[in-house]
């Protein structure tokens, strides 16, 4: 569009309607900002539910030799009091070590903080001497001489402590911990369970692992601060703890002295349970029992119930029942022999009367069952 009377404003209103599908969303014009080679960006107040503090960018390229005005892009652009959700954070940085198991890996990045690229040994030298060259250049310029053989001589011991620390520190390897991961690993280790803040510290009455006999100074950096432990009996062992950690397992603690005396003390009741413990039974009183209802019989009635059976019965031996020694012996001159050299037949079983020898029969016969049922249980 070329014309002297043209309005730009209403060119990127009329841009930001059709971007918006809704003209009652563009609000009032804002304001307008100026870039370099002919291109100004138009605001516009965004009136939509949810977007409030957001405004509608509208992007204008003006042909200054032609008077023409171009569309360059058009969107939503938020203000310092558009409502944003939070700052994206990768996957990686929102972990914790705990949400990881052993068979999980995450790698290392080429660009990680927390690592410096190695220096062997032969390129730590070289810079070593070039550093040394530089000073004593740079103190020879100053004071208009060469640098003395003192000097010549700190030069080559400090090459020496160069090579030391790259043999002890391992830093020839590919990747060595940074000064950013060696901060943040200190942090780490002395704020945490193994450090003074702990609860075990503080009840370690002053025994630190600084003065312990099984703490361990690590290397480097940062053995100024951490050691391992070694006790096989502290909580901390093969952990790495600070040298103000405590843990009450202090290699000057000494074992209390053991006591002849033999204290007897205070029997603990458990009143907090019922321990249900059942009887015994009865079979182990079986015998006695038998005894006891033996007992109980009549012996009197049971010796006349014996003396009428043997009076009536020609063969003594079929009496089974009864005990021959509970019988008492008869004499043989009282024994008549019948007239007529005869032998009475002794009574049948429906002849004998049903009086009080019958009574006590079945009480008899009452008796030997129920010994009888209790011995057979």
């Amino acid at each position: 569009m070329a014309t002297s009377e043209f309005d730009p404003i209403a060119l990127a209103r009329a841009e930001a309607i059709d971007t918006a599908h809704e003209p009652e969303d563009v609000g009032e014009f804002v304001t307008s900002e100026a870039h370099d080679d002919g291109v100004t960006d138009f605001r516009f107040e965004a009136l939509m539910k949810g977007y409030e503090g957001w405004q509608w960018s509208v992007t204008l390229y003006h042909d200054v030799e032609l008077d023409h005005w171009t569309i360059d892009e058009s969107s939503l652009i938020p203000t310092d009091k558009a409502l944003l959700p939070p700052k994206w954070v990768p996957w990686k940085d929102r972990l914790l070590p705990s949400d990881l198991s052993v068979t999980d890996s995450i790698g290392t990045s080429e660009d990680d903080e927390r690592l410096d690229d190695g220096i062997g040994i032969d390129e730590a030298v070289s810079r070593t001497e070039e550093l040394n060259a530089e000073q004593q250049a740079a103190e020879a310029v100053e004071s208009q001489e060469a640098g003395s053989p003192d000097e010549q001589a700190d030069a080559l011991t400090a090459v020496e402590d160069v090579v030391e620390a790259v043999e002890e520190l391992d830093l020839s390897r590919r990747h060595v911990l940074s000064e950013l991961g060696q901060t943040q690993t200190a942090q780490r280790w002395y704020e945490g369970p193994h450090g003074p803040k702990s609860l075990s510290t503080k009840t370690a009455d002053g025994n630190l692992c600084s003065t312990c006999g099984f703490f361990i100074p690590l290397t480097g950096s940062l053995k100024t601060m951490f050691g391992v432990c070694a006790n096989r009996w502290s909580p901390d062992d093969g952990k790495v703890v600070s040298v103000d950690h405590g843990c009450g397992e202090h290699s000057e603690i000494r074992p209390p002295e053991p006591s002849r005396m033999w204290v007897q003390t205070k029997p603990a009741y458990d009143d907090l349970h019922i321990d249900v413990v059942a009887q015994q039974g009865r079979d182990e009183r079986k015998d006695e029992e038998l005894l006891e209802s033996l007992d109980e019989i009549d012996a009197e009635s049971l010796a006349e119930l014996k003396q009428k059976t043997l009076s009536t019965n020609d063969d003594p031996s079929d009496v089974n029942a009864f005990s021959v020694e509970s019988v008492p012996p008869q004499d043989s001159s009282d024994a008549q022999e019948p007239e007529g050299g005869s032998t009475a037949e002794p009574p049948a079983a429906a002849e004998i009367p049903e009086g009080e020898d019958s009574k006590q029969i079945d009480s008899v016969r009452t008796s030997e069952t129920v010994i009888a049922e209790e011995a057979g249980e």
